[in-house]
């Protein structure tokens, strides 16, 4: 007699969180249900406090508002973003999983070129789960997906590779541009499907995009802060770049990857251009200063852990950026700020028990 097959778990079905940054109803999740109802999910809400946000039924979920941010951190929940997507990361904060995956409300689910739905989380899962090539650059990409491997001449002692901390997906339909070339593409549409992951190598920097984007908090979470945007900030959209720079630098000193490509997702609302182009204008200027800034920082070989550097780095941009606008002076406080929130809420069993009172009012609901 023929035994009925186990059904198989999720990978990494209690290992991690979904964290969704959100200012409107979260219908998007009917469409990507297959792939998330398994995850436990950390929805950041945005703006307005008062406003009940709507989640599908059938999803475990824990809700947060403006209210609950400044209950959890007191003081320092200045340095979370208001009216920005950037207080998603205050979802990074409060997880206690390994792994976080970060979308944003309009992402859906995407089509490979025959027509398969792309599970952009089991993907995500893939890649981080297998190693990294940062320090010497494999010509057929990624060599521990099927069907790949190191080409002739790659070192045998580089072969093992590093631990992958971060996995950058992209995505189809709008691209990622910045208001310049919004407006003068407004038409432009991303078809192109390239089924590749490579390593970001050692000493690259890249922008990084947060609408589809996961990682391995426990190696580099604490530096995947979207520092201060939006509301009573001179500039928006830089938030998940910002994160991308730091993290970058970070995961170089202390010999750990970045992969990027797979997984896409369709990205579907092209975001206004004007209103763009008015967030993001000083940072157009001063990304000539902040990307040398990245390209030529260097960190002590006493920073052996992610706070350490994440604090060197904070010092550094006070000093070297500072000049360039007194902006910089206040976003390395909130740098500081908050590793010391990190350490405050992921260090002791008060923080955790603090974190679940607080997901218990109302309007921070645990289903």
């Amino acid at each position: 007699m023929a035994h009925p097959l186990s059904p198989v778990s999720p990978p990494l079905k209690d290992e991690l969180d979904i964290v969704i940054p959100t200012i409107r109803n979260l219908d998007f999740l009917e469409m990507w249900r297959p792939f998330f109802q398994p995850y436990h999910l950390i929805i950041v809400q945005d703006g307005d406090p008062s406003k009940t946000i709507r989640v599908p039924e059938g999803f475990d979920y824990e809700l947060y508002n403006r209210n609950d941010v400044n209950r959890v951190l007191g003081p320092k929940a200045s340095c979370i973003s208001f009216k920005d997507s950037a207080c998603r990361c205050f979802g990074f904060l409060v997880s206690k999983k390994k792994y976080i995956f970060t979308i944003d409300d309009d992402c859906f689910v995407a089509k490979d070129p025959s027509g398969i739905e792309i599970n952009a989380l089991a993907q995500h899962i893939e890649n981080l789960l297998k190693p990294s090539t940062p320090f010497f650059f494999n010509t057929l990409y990624d060599p521990f997906r099927d069907g790949a491997d190191f080409v002739r001449g790659y070192p045998f002692s580089l072969r093992e590779g590093a631990p992958t901390a971060i996995s950058h997906g992209l995505w189809l339909n709008i691209p990622d541009y910045d208001a310049p070339t919004q407006l003068v593409k407004p038409l432009e549409r991303n078809s192109r499907y390239v089924d590749a992951v490579m390593t970001i190598p050692k000493g690259t920097i890249f922008p990084m995009c947060g609408m589809n984007l996961a990682f391995n908090r426990e190696l580099i979470g604490p530096a995947m802060y979207f520092g201060l945007m939006g509301d009573g900030q001179p500039i928006g959209r830089y938030d998940d770049m910002w994160a991308g720079w730091c993290a970058k630098v970070i995961c170089d000193h202390l010999s750990l990857g970045v992969k990027t490509g797979l997984p896409y997702i369709w990205h579907s609302k092209a975001s206004n251009p004007f209103v763009n182009l008015k967030k993001e204008y000083k940072g157009i200027y001063w990304q000539e200063e902040i990307i040398p800034f990245f390209q030529s920082v260097a960190l002590p070989k006493e920073s052996t852990s992610v706070q350490k550097c994440y604090i060197e780095l904070a010092k550094q941009v006070k000093q070297k950026l500072g000049p360039v606008d007194p902006y910089f002076q206040k976003l390395g406080d909130a740098m500081v700020t908050w590793i010391e929130a990190w350490d405050e809420l992921n260090s002791t069993a008060k923080a955790q028990a603090q974190t679940q009172a607080t997901a218990s009012q109302p309007n921070g609901v645990k289903k």
